[in-house]
């Protein structure tokens, strides 16, 4: 077992898929708590700023304009549309960063028998990016996940993931995805 498995759980069902935006990397946990709660975690400021890289200038829950910032840049806020809010099933949403190009997330929330099926869906231009992004989530997840069991730890973003093992879930889904490594 490899030290970000002891750490941070196994490594989630990954898919990459070619399309017209560019590369879309379908990742897929599963929550041991309902949908609902799971929403709620995605939508809610005061949560995100728990466990992602990002925080929102309002609830995401609704359709429209937001403002995202991240947590551990001083980029500016980051222009970003909801377009389309289905509570607690589907959450999707837009913004355009310089180093990704425009970029869609996705978030699709699904009953299961052990709480909820949670896909999310990143598009971006590069494919490159794909393996790297899939670290990054898994590493959010992982906090989110310990938010929803009542056992909260800080974010694990930026430089702090390398000590989490991001590196080597970056190599890991790489491999799973047989994609390019690219630079860390």
């Amino acid at each position: 077992m490899s030290p970000s498995e002891a750490d941070t759980g196994p490594l989630a069902q990954v898919d990459c898929q070619r399309d017209a935006g560019g590369w879309t990397l379908v990742f897929v946990r599963e929550l041991p708590q309902p949908p609902e709660r799971v929403w709620d975690v995605l939508t809610d400021p005061a949560h995100l700023r728990a466990w992602s890289p990002y925080t929102a200038n309002r609830n995401l829950g609704e359709v429209g304009d937001a403002s995202l910032s991240m947590l551990d840049s001083e980029q500016p806020d980051i222009p970003t549309t909801v377009t389309r809010a289905e509570p607690p099933h589907v959450l999707e949403y837009s913004w355009q960063l310089e180093q990704f190009g425009p970029s869609a997330l996705r978030w699709e929330l699904e009953p299961s028998a052990g709480g909820t099926r949670l896909t999310l869906r990143r598009t971006i231009r590069d494919q490159d990016w794909i393996s790297k992004i899939a670290a990054g989530w898994h590493l959010c997840l992982f906090v989110a996940e310990r938010l929803l069991q009542g056992q909260p730890i800080a974010p694990i973003i930026g430089k702090a993931a390398l000590g989490h093992g991001w590196e080597e879930l970056h190599i890991a889904y790489a491999t799973r995805l047989h994609i390019s490594r690219g630079d860390p």
